[in-house]
């Protein structure tokens, strides 16, 4: 399946103005977690063949997702709903909802730029490949490994 072509510069404009505006209400911690991902975005943006900013970018994109959850449970306004305080909840809860979209484009980006994937699903089941293991006390494999000769090593 071929993804739309998307800008990372067009994922830190909607974040950057979604964020700016959700920090009318929700200030402080918010502010502070956010905008400085958005400087790895940046970052990101400045060097385009940068596995590493990239990287950071789509890290700190999965923490905040995390953290804009508790931020806004916290501290979302029990009373006075003004218009200002529901458009301002309303951008940092569309902020929310859009950045695992923003993650799955920024993580295919990682993957251009040369990433490796970081979990294999794979691995936490038994494994099929042989390990190259050889034992270091006898040069010699029985041939039959049911047999019941004893080797005698001298040790």
């Amino acid at each position: 399946m071929e993804l739309p072509a998307v800008n990372l510069k067009a994922i830190l404009l909607v974040h950057w103005l979604l964020t700016t505006w959700g920090c009318i209400v929700f200030q402080g911690p918010y502010a502070w977690t956010n905008f400085p991902i958005l400087a790895l975005g940046v970052w990101a943006v400045a060097q385009r063949d940068s596995v590493d900013a990239i990287s950071m970018f789509l890290g700190g994109l999965v923490a905040t997702i995390f953290l804009d959850v508790i931020y806004i449970g916290i501290f979302y306004p029990r009373s006075n709903f003004s218009d200002t305080v529901r458009f301002s909840a309303g951008m940092a809860i569309l902020n929310l909802i859009l950045k695992p979209i923003s993650c799955f484009f920024v993580y295919h980006m990682y993957r251009e730029r040369g990433g490796e994937l970081l979990v294999q699903v794979g691995s936490l089941g038994p494994s099929e490949e042989r390990s190259s293991y050889q034992p270091i006390d006898s040069s010699e494999v029985p041939a039959d490994p049911e047999s019941k000769a004893h080797v005698t090593r001298g040790y």
